[in-house]
């Protein structure tokens, strides 16, 4: 008696025109059991090889690409035959294109800045929607089926870290084209240089900002940090 062959990987191809967040978002998904990162593009002429060389079950898409708005992509590559879900990576909060995107194969949004437990949680509902097979037996089955792609609550911040803050930060880093040290977003927000600094941290972490050392102070160079565009 044969054995049934494993169950193979989802496979994943990361758009993202940052190469900073794109990496990130590499590492995410390889972090989660049953999906592998195939490859990385950076524009859509570059997603569209890709997909040519390489088999793809989804697509981690940012809206916001150099040469081409991801919608406007995930349109073409359906009208050319590509059949790979999309899960939407982006900054806009504009309900028309939410709309817009499910007709075009989007399953998920996941606005950035994000962490790798809101992207995990992404991928495992994903999963289970992916595995969903065969013929339902009544509306009750296809209802689950579709539930499983809807999220109840907004996903957990690391401990002692608050959405309405979190976004406070954001903003405020968003806003400056030199970047901002933590003394500085501090002072922007309202909050301790401390807990600015453990916003700040967060967001390298989750790919939406960089950081590096300020030079021409006396004693210990301050890090500033820059918003990741997006």
């Amino acid at each position: 008696m044969s054995t049934p062959s494993p169950r193979q990987d989802i496979r994943v191809l990361v758009v993202e025109d940052d190469p900073v967040a794109a990496d990130a978002h590499v590492l995410y998904v390889g972090r989660v059991p049953g999906f592998t990162a195939v490859g990385k593009a950076h524009t859509g002429a570059e997603a569209r090889r890709a997909l040519d060389r390489t088999p793809v079950d989804l697509l981690l898409l940012d809206l916001h690409l150099p040469d081409v708005h991801g919608l406007q992509l995930a349109r073409s590559l359906r009208a050319a035959g590509y059949h790979a879900d999309v899960i939407a990576v982006t900054s806009a909060r504009d309900l028309t294109v939410v709309r817009e995107g499910v007709s075009l194969g989007v399953v998920q949004y996941v606005l950035k800045p994000f962490t790798f437990a809101t992207l995990r949680d992404r991928l495992i509902r994903y999963a289970e929607f992916h595995a969903a097979a065969g013929e339902a037996s009544g509306q009750d089955e296809v209802d689950r089926a579709l539930a499983t792609l809807r999220t109840p609550g907004p996903a957990e911040l690391p401990k002692g870290l608050s959405a309405p803050t979190l976004e406070k930060v954001t903003r405020a880093l968003r806003g400056s084209e030199e970047g901002l040290t933590a003394t500085g977003v501090a002072e922007a927000v309202g909050i301790s240089r401390i807990t600015a600094r453990r916003y700040l941290e967060h967001l390298v972490d989750a790919g939406r900002a960089g950081r590096s050392p300020q030079y021409g102070q006396v004693g210990r160079p301050e890090l500033q940090y820059r918003w990741v565009k997006g």
